[in-house]
């Protein structure tokens, strides 16, 4: 397939790379990146690209952008000849082509006089929300030409990575916000109950090898307590204010019509552990794919420091709701809750969705049931 061009989405993938067996690239959104498709690093001049690359620590640092060469030659990683350099530099492989055929970086077999598969290096630049900003053949006859390309993508970068010129619209991430859903005695009533009942340390859900869906606890990647609200009294009077108060507006902003709602908790941001949870997105293993939009109901907007969302796909701007009030925005949106620097933060953090989505959600349950099943009885025989 030929390049893909200016304006289109980059495919997401999951690859192996030198530190991560299943590296999800939908999570580096939030930055510039450059993918360079360099296929095999016994050709020459691809070493020598990869260095001067390398060397640009200025830009490839993961605030301003990152750097991830794909390669498709086993002997590069056998023999150690691409490394890579955190924070900024990193290497995928792409042993099987998948990747490389999905940029278009290969054409089909045959094309060769000997058959083989035709390899077209690129380096391709994207923007924060991971869509093609230029695709930069790589084309290396000799020291002058290795340069220019070095050059020539560090100045794509170097542009997008800087602040907007003045007077652009810059409309922000595609969130809404919506005062007064809880009422202030209801989020004192909240927080008393978490302080009595206690929380316990909040994993988050990914794949496994198997593709099952699976709770792990890192926190590296997020601290943040939570307490499951049991009192039914309570869950009713949060369900009425949502539907009351919160779904209309919904309908209103997005036309889509809530019928179903997941997980009632009080979650918990305390400085003293430092928390935070990184940026992710809500919906991307099978047992989460259920979900359409996430909500973050604030209950003590003022009396801590820190704590806002933050969608950086879009810019890095960030986003609180007052005391009662919520945000609102799609699971598939990238976003994070930046760390609280002073107190506690609280808050009531549900995800909605329709009668379609819990028809996908029930059939992916029994799915699951029943390849457990399965191997529970192979286990007996």
């Amino acid at each position: 397939m030929p390049f893909l061009t200016p304006g289109d989405p980059a495919p997401w993938f999951q690859a192996r790379s030198a530190g991560n067996p299943r590296y999800e690239f939908n999570t580096v959104a939030g930055r510039a990146i450059v993918l360079c498709f360099f296929g095999s690093a016994r050709q020459p001049g691809v070493l020598d690209v990869l260095k001067l690359f390398r060397a640009r620590t200025d830009l490839f640092n993961d605030d301003r952008a990152a750097f991830f060469g794909v390669g498709c030659d086993p002997t590069d990683e056998a023999e150690k000849r691409v490394n890579e350099q955190i924070p900024g530099y990193r290497q995928f492989w792409d042993f099987d082509f998948k990747i490389s055929n999905a940029f278009g970086a290969c054409a089909a077999p045959g094309e060769n006089t000997n058959g083989s598969l035709r390899y077209a290096p690129v380096s391709y630049v994207l923007d924060r929300q991971l869509r093609v900003i230029a695709a930069v053949p790589l084309g290396i006859s000799d020291e002058a030409s290795i340069r220019a390309h070095v050059d020539r993508v560090a100045k794509i970068v170097d542009s997008i990575s800087q602040s907007a010129a003045g007077g652009l619209s810059q409309p922000g991430a595609p969130v809404l916000l919506v005062p007064r859903i809880l009422e202030p005695e209801l989020c004192r009533e909240l927080i008393d109950y978490y302080n009595t009942q206690g929380g316990y340390d909040s994993g988050y859900m990914t794949s496994d090898a198997q593709g099952r869906t699976v709770g792990v606890i890192d926190y590296g990647r997020k601290r943040r307590r939570d307490c499951n609200i049991e009192d039914e009294t309570l869950r009713g009077k949060i369900r009425a204010r949502i539907i009351r108060r919160l779904i209309p507006e919904v309908f209103k902003a997005y036309q889509f019509r809530v019928t179903q709602s997941e997980r009632y908790i009080v979650a918990c941001y305390d400085t003293g552990e430092g928390g935070y949870f990184r940026a992710h997105r809500d919906n991307t293993t099978r047992g989460t794919a259920h979900r359409r939009f996430a909500v973050t109901m604030n209950l003590n907007a003022e009396e801590y420091e820190g704590g806002n969302l933050r969608f950086p796909e879009f810019d890095d701007r960030s986003y609180r709701a007052p005391t009662g009030g919520a945000v609102v925005f799609s699971c598939s949106l990238m976003h994070e809750a930046l760390p609280v620097t002073s107190g506690k933060r609280y808050c009531v953090l549900p995800f909605l969705y329709d009668e379609a989505a819990a028809k996908q959600r029930n059939r992916i349950a029994e799915e699951d049931a029943a390849k457990n099943s399965e191997k529970a009885n192979a286990k007996v025989d």
